[in-house]
């Protein structure tokens, strides 16, 4: 990365599971990603989240564009991997 999204965007492994994140919190871009398509603006996701700046949040949005097909792709893993969860009468067992 370079330029001013590197000074937003962290990438730590073992942390986030090593996804990216607006740096100094565990907010993932793919996090500022759903919240956009959700309807959210940057404005109401700052207001949600004041640990984050307006910056933060556009940098997000910029990385993501950079780097779309690789977010896309946590973003549909993390989607299966709730579903499943959602599913597996052992894994609600275990949350009991």
């Amino acid at each position: 990365m370079s330029g001013t999204i590197a000074e937003h965007i962290d990438i730590t492994e073992g942390t986030c599971g090593g996804k990216p994140r607006i740096a100094g919190t565990r907010i993932r871009v793919q996090d500022i990603v759903i919240w956009t398509e959700k309807g959210l603006t940057p404005d109401e996701i700052i207001a949600q989240h004041p640990q984050i700046t307006l910056a933060d949040v556009h940098a997000a949005l910029a990385y993501y564009h950079d780097q779309r097909s690789e977010i896309d792709r946590q973003i549909d893993e993390s989607e299966k991997l709730i579903s499943k969860m959602k599913s597996d009468p052992a894994s609600q067992e275990r949350q009991s």
